[in-house]
């Protein structure tokens, strides 16, 4: 069993796997060093495999060092990140654990290696020099969503989880979620409430799950309120503030032959993970690059449909736990191992079966709503141009978010029976992604990665010739 605070992680942007997840490792490293930290002189960081490739695009790097300086997910000032790394970048000082002052040359103690590490695509290794030579190394993976797993716990085999020993309705399945549901008569958010319950105090559970919520809708807000260029080098425009301005304005106006909903799911999307690509503060559901999907659907749901209510979006949240906790138990909902399949098509499949739920949909529609939301999205390829999580990540996440909804009202026309079933959705998504080239899972060497890098290519050296033919003709 996964847990939705572990699913619905708070952090920053642009990757929950490239970016939140090597924070939380530095995080863990500090721990590591312990009441040792004042005495390292020096702190070497190697990236591999995924991490290397994209890791720039997705500031794995400056990730680490915040992380390495004390900074974590949740509770790091976005706005002040440049302030953050200022010392490091330009002073080559880094306070280690905020306290510990070291030397610290990105150019020397920041390696980077294309090669992946047996275990995972997204391995990195944290390396401290004491001052008396003694030199203390951990290895950890970041294996999609923020989860960390260090070189122990990769290698071991898969084993109860403690937290699940005390949850009155473990499952394995969807077809082990659904029995348990019939037999005790429970929705499947009634069920996870009682998992989550079952450890801590129901108000804080609902408290989370309104921050949550609360964070999303904040995201969208400030999506809607910027403009400008995106960072990385792209130049892709932000359009999500100019898009806001535009439906603003054809608010109630049916002309467009009844598609304005959809219009508004686009634009929610979109704010969000432009918010994501610029470094804001997002919600993981279940990773950064597929952060767009949920807030999508679940103002849809706010804005749509008349019976929206606060204790909806948070039964909303805890259904699409339960399909999250289910692909990431099953198969994976890291890029770097399956593709794009299992960011966006798990995301789309999570909000699929939270809409059918808040319309009073049934398990089994539930689930077929998640089913047609994963089916309709496997084989998806992660090739994000430059390693950036900008093209086509933004707009995929629109896409997805008018799919899940589709997914949804079509599951509810029928009484939830479907030649395919979820479970068998999850395993070929997983033997998918284990066939699919690796080109093609978060390295930037294959794909949109490689056809629109080489058109860009082409068409600044045009440029340079027309340029240069202008010069030479005045």
């Amino acid at each position: 069993m996964i847990s939705v605070f572990e699913l619905f992680k708070i952090g920053i942007g642009p990757s929950s796997s490239h970016t939140v997840g090597p924070m939380v490792a530095a995080n863990r490293f500090l721990v590591l060093l312990g009441d040792r930290m004042d005495s390292v002189r020096q702190i070497t960081i190697e990236l591999y495999g995924s991490l290397s490739s994209t890791g720039k695009g997705h500031a794995t790097d400056t990730a680490i060092l915040l992380g390495l300086s004390g900074h974590e997910p949740p509770t790091i000032d976005t706005t002040r990140t440049e302030e953050y790394l200022k010392p490091i970048y330009q002073e080559g000082r880094l306070m280690l654990g905020g306290t510990h002052q070291i030397a610290f040359d990105a150019n020397e103690h920041l390696l980077w290696d294309d090669t992946p590490l047996p275990e995972h695509p997204n391995g990195m290794k944290l390396i401290a020099i004491l001052d008396d030579g003694e030199q203390l190394a951990q290895t950890y993976y970041s294996v999609g969503g923020g989860f960390i797993k260090d070189e122990q716990q990769i290698n071991s085999a898969p084993s109860q989880n403690t937290q699940s020993a005390y949850y009155p309705y473990d499952f394995d399945s969807a077809e082990e979620l659904a029995a348990l549901c019939q037999t005790h008569d429970l929705s499947i958010a009634d069920l996870m409430l009682a998992n989550e319950t079952a450890l801590r105090d129901i108000d804080d559970v609902k408290a989370y799950l309104n921050d949550v919520w609360d964070t999303m809708q904040a995201c969208v807000t400030q999506g809607c309120k910027v403009d400008g260029i995106l960072p990385g080098g792209l130049n892709v425009k932000r359009r999500a503030k100019d898009l806001y301005e535009q439906l603003s304005k054809e608010y109630g106006y049916s002309g467009n032959g009844g598609l304005l909903a959809m219009d508004w799911v686009n634009l929610y999307a979109l704010a969000v993970n432009e918010e994501n690509a610029a470094g804001g503060k997002v919600v993981t559901a279940p990773t950064n690059g597929a952060a767009g999907i949920i807030p999508a659907v679940l103002h849809y749901y706010r804005g749509f449909i008349p019976a929206f209510s606060y204790q909806g979006v948070r039964e909303f949240l805890l259904v699409a736990g339960a399909i999250g906790a289910l692909i990431k138990q099953n198969a994976s909902i890291s890029g770097a191992e399956v593709g794009c399949q299992g960011e966006v098509g798990s995301a789309c499949a999570m909000a699929a079966a939270g809409l059918a739920h808040v319309l009073g949909g049934s398990v089994a529609q539930c689930l077929n709503a998640a089913e047609i939301g994963l089916e309709h999205n496997l084989g998806l390829t992660c090739d994000p141009i430059a390693g950036l999580v900008q093209v086509p990540c933004i707009e995929r996440n629109a896409m997805a978010s008018v799919k899940a909804i589709n997914a949804a009202r079509l599951a509810l026309r029928g009484d939830g029976s479907h030649h395919v079933s979820l479970d068998k959705a999850i395993a070929t998504m997983k033997e998918t992604g284990m066939d699919m080239m690796d080109k093609y899972k978060e390295t930037a060497k294959g794909g949109l990665a490689i056809h629109a890098t080489n058109a860009m290519k082409t068409a600044q050296r045009i440029d340079a010739i027309n340029i240069s033919s202008g010069f030479s003709q005045c």
